[in-house]
């Protein structure tokens, strides 16, 4: 599969997941030069506003995911069905992001974040709630989490619907500080917490 800037991309997923009537998904690292430009298209859409990313050019959104890939606590990785990009989805370890300054950050907690690319045609009915069940049991069975977290925009109240629909529980608003680096600046923001517990765990 040739990504849209024309290089080849050479990254293997780390996680496959045959879903039955879905298709088969599969989470690929990012690869920054290979997928930037795809995820630029994406992030400046309007319906990604609260991405934070629509003024971004290519290359800064380049520069933002060379930055993730550097880190072992932060990870972003192209999700495909049945070889398509249909998302882009985003770990963290809250432990070490600023989500840690705004509630008592526990063993095994890891964040997230997802971005669905654009759909081509009517929307399908589902979708997303799949897509959702496939990144939990990703998180829950390779990455040993403990309790998954939520933190949309305190705005978007269609993604803090989303993840009440997949058995999150709301916590409270909090405001993520500021972060100004020189290799990353992210501006604060308020947020909804929302946790999702792993299975037989209390």
């Amino acid at each position: 599969m040739t990504a849209p800037s024309g290089a080849p991309a050479t990254r293997q997923p780390v996680f496959t997941r045959p879903v039955e009537g879905f298709g088969t998904v599969t989470l690929t690292p990012v690869d920054p030069a290979a997928d930037s430009a795809l995820i630029h298209s994406w992030v400046i859409e309007e319906r990604a506003r609260f991405w934070g990313m629509a003024e971004a050019g290519r290359e800064l959104v380049q520069e933002i995911y060379e930055d993730v890939d550097r880190r072992t606590t932060h990870h972003a990785f192209l999700v495909r069905r049945d070889g398509e990009p249909v998302a882009l989805f985003q770990t963290y370890d809250c432990a070490e992001d600023r989500i840690n300054e705004c509630y008592e950050v526990e063993p095994g907690d890891i964040g997230i974040h997802l971005l669905l690319g654009p759909v081509q045609g009517a929307p399908e009915h589902g979708f997303s709630t799949v897509l959702a069940n496939v990144f939990t049991s990703y998180l829950f069975s390779d990455c040993g989490a403990r309790r998954v977290v939520g933190e949309p925009d305190a705005r978007n109240g269609k993604a803090i619907s989303f993840l009440e629909h997949c058995g999150f529980v709301l916590g409270p608003e909090v405001e993520l500080p500021e972060i100004d680096l020189p290799e990353v600046h992210l501006p604060a923001k308020r947020a909804r917490l929302a946790f999702l517990t792993a299975p037989g765990t209390r």
